[in-house]
C-alpha cells in the first residue's frame, strides 16, 4: 500500500535534532528521505554523546529513521556537479546550517531554483535569515530562552527553567515539516517550488502563546507558578507511595469534576463544605483542599490514582519516569515504542510515529549506516555506473 508521502524525494543536509525530527516525521509519512553526509565522518550526531565505541549513537538513531545516506563531498568539483543532478529530480531540500553555509558553496535557494523550478527549499535556523538576530546561531536553552519560555516555566522562587522536551529543536521540525506539507501542496496549483523558513525561536514562541495572551490580559509579565494550572484545584502535582523521586500524579479537575473529585477521595461531602464549594472558594482555601487530597494520594501508587480519577472522568496522570515510558504497554500497543535492530548495536528502543493515518501505515525502518546507499542512488538519480563509483570514492567524491 502506497504511503501518503509517496513518491516524495527529500534531500535531508541536516544534522543534530531539528532538522533530522522533520525529516524523520516526513520519512515516517512515506517520503523517500536521503540523508546527504560528508564522507567522512557524516552527521556529527553519528559520534555526539556516543555510548558505543563502534557503534552509531542513540541520538543518531532516534532521530534518523526511515531514512537513506548517501554521501557526497560539496568541495570538489565533482561532488557538485552530483549534487546538482540530484537536486534536479528531487522535491525538497532541508537544510539546517549556520547562517549563510550554503549560499557560499554556490546552493543558496536562487541558484537551485534554476536547476529545478519545483524545489521547495526549507531552511531552519536559531533566529531566521533576516532581522536583528539573524546572524546569531543558537540552540534549544537558547531558543527557550529567547522565546520566552524558560521564563514561565518553574517555580517562582528558582531561575528561569529550561524545560527538557525539545521545543526549541523538534517542535521546530515539526513546524518545518507543516510548512513543506503546505508548500507540496501550493505546488500542485503553482507548479512552483519556494522556500520554507522556520527559526528556533519563532517556533517556541508559537508554543507559548497562552503565556502571551496572559501577559495582555494582566499587563505584565507572567511569573512562573510551578506544577499548579491555572486556579482551579484540584490543579497540580500531588505526592503518592511509595514515596520516590517520581512518585507523583498531575491531576486537574474541571469545576463540573469536583463532585466526582471528592465521590473518589470518599468523602463527597466536601461538595457541601463552604470552603471549597465554588471555584473561588477552592482557591482561596487551596491550601487546605490540596492537604486533603495529598493524604489520599500518599497512601496510594501514581498508577493506581490515575486509574481511580481517570475511571471517574477525571484528568489525572502518573509521572511516568523514562523507563516506564519505554515499557509503558499504552505506548506499545500504538506502536510509540518500538525495538529496531541496528547492525553495529544491536536491538534498542526508540519512538515511533505520532500521527496515526489509517489509510498510510508507518513502520519504522532502521536509520542507514553512513553511505550505505550511495552507490544505488549514484547509479539510479546520476547515472553513475559502479566502476565509475569505486573511482569518486577513492578521489574522496563519495
Amino acid at each position: 500500500m502506497d504511503q501518503a508521502l509517496s513518491g516524495v524525494r527529500i534531500i535531508d543536509m541536516t544534522h543534530n535534532q531539528a532538522g533530522p525530527a522533520c525529516t524523520q516525521i516526513l520519512g515516517f509519512l512515506g517520503a523517500d528521505v536521503i540523508k546527504l553526509e560528508e564522507p567522512k565522518g557524516g552527521d556529527i550526531a553519528r559520534v555526539n554523546m556516543r555510548d558505543q565505541k563502534n557503534s552509531d549513537s542513540l541520538f543518531f538513531l532516534i532521530l534518523n529513521a526511515n531514512k537513506r545516506s548517501l554521501t557526497l563531498n560539496l568541495k570538489t568539483d565533482a561532488g557538485k556537479d552530483l549534487f546538482r543532478k540530484v537536486i534536479a529530480q528531487s522535491d525538497v531540500l532541508v537544510e539546517n546550517f549556520g547562517p549563510g553555509a550554503l549560499d557560499r558553496l554556490g546552493f543558496g535557494f536562487a541558484a537551485l531554483s534554476k536547476i529545478n523550478p519545483r524545489l521547495i527549499y526549507a531552511t531552519i535556523k536559531g533566529f531566521g535569515t533576516y532581522g536583528p538576530y539573524s546572524g546569531f546561531k543558537s540552540f534549544e536553552p537558547v531558543a527557550q530562552a529567547m522565546g520566552g519560555a524558560m521564563s514561565v516555566t518553574g517555580f517562582p522562587e528558582n531561575p528561569p527553567t529550561y524545560v527538557y522536551p525539545a521545543i526549541g529543536d523538534s517542535g521546530t521540525g515539526m513546524h518545518m515539516a507543516i510548512g513543506i506539507l503546505a508548500a507540496l501542496q501550493q505546488r500542485q496549483a503553482t507548479g512552483r517550488g519556494q522556500q520554507v523558513e522556520v527559526s528556533m525561536q519563532d517556533a517556541v514562541v508559537n508554543l507559548v502563546r497562552v503565556s502571551l495572551r496572559d501577559h495582555q490580559r494582566f499587563g505584565r509579565a507572567m511569573p512562573r507558578t510551578g506544577n499548579q494550572l491555572g486556579r482551579n484545584v484540584p490543579g497540580t502535582t500531588y505526592p503518592c507511595a511509595p514515596g520516590g523521586p517520581n512518585d507523583y500524579v498531575f491531576l486537574y479537575a474541571q469545576p463540573q469534576m469536583w463532585p466526582a473529585v471528592a465521590k473518589v477521595l470518599g468523602q463527597p461531602e466536601l461538595t457541601e463544605d463552604a470552603r471549597f464549594k465554588t471555584v473561588e472558594a477552592r482557591w482561596d482555601n487551596r491550601t487546605e483542599l490540596n492537604a486533603i487530597v495529598e493524604a489520599w494520594t500518599r497512601r496510594r501508587s501514581k498508577h493506581e490514582v490515575m486509574r481511580l480519577m481517570g475511571d471517574a472522568g477525571v484528568p489525572c496522570g502518573a509521572c511516568q519516569d523514562t523507563g516506564e515510558v519505554l515499557a509503558d504497554p499504552h505506548l506499545k500497543a500504538r506502536e510509540m515504542i518500538v525495538d529496531v535492530d541496528y547492525p553495529t548495536r544491536g536491538t534498542y528502543q526508540t519512538v515511533g510515529c505520532p500521527i496515526k493515518l489509517s489509510d498510510s501505515p508507518v513502520a519504522v525502518s532502521r536509520p542507514p549506516l553512513l553511505g550505505e546507499h550511495t552507490d544505488v542512488l549514484l547509479e539510479s538519480l546520476c547515472g553513475v555506473e559502479p566502476d565509475e563509483a569505486k573511482r569518486l570514492r577513492q578521489e574522496g567524491v563519495v
